[in-house]
């Protein structure tokens, strides 16, 4: 099937071509032909497309100019030049296959790859260039891909397809349907599917998804839902509502029908969420709580392709209680999260989507949230098994670490999906920006106790905040109270006012 590539498609092969021997990571938003653009990748020998679900193992075959083969429950290949594998079938199918059989490796939707699955087959095989193509930014599940990938080559996020036309802008809503799994346990980085359906699939809640689609959703509507019951359930709810799941045989026929506007609401769990080609959809909701930000920006991106007559998705976040879990919601397809603003303003972050960064900062500009931060930064640091040397960074919406000195701002950048930051132009691991940090800090600024938090430099964490540091709050806040506050505490409160 022979495509017109775009421009920014090109750019990215060529980039391929030259590449000397390695790992790669490239990152295209959801929308911007990831498939077209690795199915045209010149072949200087076998290739093999690694792939984790039916959808994504069959739907390059139509991309390519030659035989393609295909390894999956029954299907076994008969070594054609280029192989698509299911990963939970090639695992067990290596013997197969010689190390040296491919000269290129593509890992579809890479971000899964740091699996024992995927893994087990890149430490089989010992190709000229292994290259993962990624929708998403990793951030919010705390997981990094720097010990497979090398290096990124090539990006084009959401902002930059949204600013350049290629994918519809978005409209963000926030609407509390009364939900509470904060007490659901946790599974692999998400909720537990079993525990999390048992809580959201109730009557009630069903009924405030009608009502929240009733109010708030326009035109063509995609919901996501926990399980298949809970599909089914919410789509008796609606009327003219279909559930899809993994057993509906007539997926494409219903998919035409939807397009055709004969039916507006289709309900689904886990089918539309990669590789689906659905050329209309006006409003997603998502009724699957989570906080796997890779599986949150697939479901949202079922809806950003653009379609005549369409001027944006509507995108409705139906939340609830989640106790100390993180929910991902609009804010985590820019890579910004909620944690620093208060429960009671979180439903006031919406509207369209890249205003929110500004509103998140206004929202969360209190002093409560400033001395909260300080347990963000720390607990972020040590999930990423970073040491801040007992820096005071104060981390913004965005994942930039930031801190003040007199006349001097300091940032390191939010960490890309290898665990690197830029700094003066040349990027470098995360943990060394914090080391140079520190180094800089120490040799100039020791005297300035606020931009020290922890016992790790100073042993006075918990102590009774200084007059010193009183005096400074009070010049900018007036009428708060010190008297409680710890010297942690108000080293985070002055970083704060200092910075802003």
């Amino acid at each position: 099937m022979k495509l017109e590539l775009r421009d920014y498609q090109k750019e990215c092969l060529e980039i391929i071509d030259n590449l000397k021997p390695g790992s790669y990571l490239i990152q295209m938003a959801t929308g911007l032909g990831k498939t077209a653009t690795f199915t045209n990748i010149k072949r200087k020998g076998r290739v093999l497309v690694l792939a984790h679900r039916e959808e994504l193992v069959t739907q390059p075959v139509k991309y390519y100019d030659c035989p393609v083969g295909i390894e999956m429950g029954n299907h076994k290949s008969n070594n054609e030049p280029v192989i698509i594998a299911s990963v939970q079938s090639l695992t067990h199918r290596l013997e197969n296959f010689k190390p040296d059989d491919f000269d290129l490796i593509i890992t579809d939707e890479a971000h899964h790859a740091p699996a024992k699955s995927y893994r087990k087959i890149y430490d089989y095989f010992k190709p000229r260039l292994h290259l993962g193509f990624t929708a998403t930014p990793n951030r919010g599940d705390n997981v990094r891909l720097d010990d497979i990938f090398q290096d990124i080559i090539f990006e084009k996020d959401l902002k930059w397809a949204i600013k350049n036309k290629y994918l519809t802008d978005i409209n963000c809503l926030r609407v509390n349907i009364g939900y509470d799994i904060s007490k659901v346990a946790r599974r692999m980085g998400d909720f537990a599917i079993g525990e999390l359906e048992e809580t959201m699939n109730t009557e009630i809640l069903n009924k405030a998804i009608n009502e929240a689609y009733q109010k708030h959703a326009k035109g063509q509507t995609l919901i996501f839902a926990t399980t298949v019951k809970h599909a089914q359930d919410i789509a008796k709810e609606i009327p003219g509502a279909v559930a899809v799941t993994a057993d509906t045989k007539n997926r494409e026929e219903l998919i035409k029908k939807f397009t055709n506007r004969e039916i507006p609401v289709l309900v689904n769990c886990m089918i539309f969420t990669e590789g689906t080609d659905m050329p209309l959809v006006e409003t997603v909701m998502i009724a699957r709580p989570t906080s796997n930000s890779s599986l949150y920006t697939q479901m949202v991106g079922r809806g950003l392709r653009l379609y005549p007559g369409k001027e944006k998705l509507t995108l409705i976040d139906l939340v609830g209680t989640t106790g100390r879990a993180n929910l991902c919601t609009a804010p985590s397809l820019i890579g910004v999260d909620l944690n620093a603003v208060p429960e009671s303003k979180k439903d006031e972050i919406q509207g369209d989507l890249f205003e929110l960064p500004d509103l998140i900062t206004k929202k969360s500009d209190c002093v409560e949230s400033w001395i909260r931060n300080v347990e963000i930064v720390n607990l972020w640091a040590k999930e990423q098994e970073y040491n801040t040397h007992g820096v005071n960074y104060f981390k913004m919406p965005n994942g930039d670490m930031v801190i003040n000195i007199p006349n001097q701002k300091i940032k390191i950048p939010a960490q890309d999906e290898l665990g690197k930051t830029t700094i003066h132009g040349k990027k470098v691991e995360m943990q060394k920006a914090f080391d140079k940090v520190y180094t800089y800090l120490r040799e100039n600024c020791q005297d300035y106790e606020y931009i020290w938090n922890t016992n790790i430099v100073r042993k006075w964490g918990k102590a009774p905040a200084s007059e010193k540091q009183k005096n400074q709050i009070k010049r900018f806040l007036k009428n708060y109270d010190t008297e409680n506050l710890n010297k942690m505490q108000a080293s985070q409160i002055l970083n704060r006012l200092f910075y802003r």
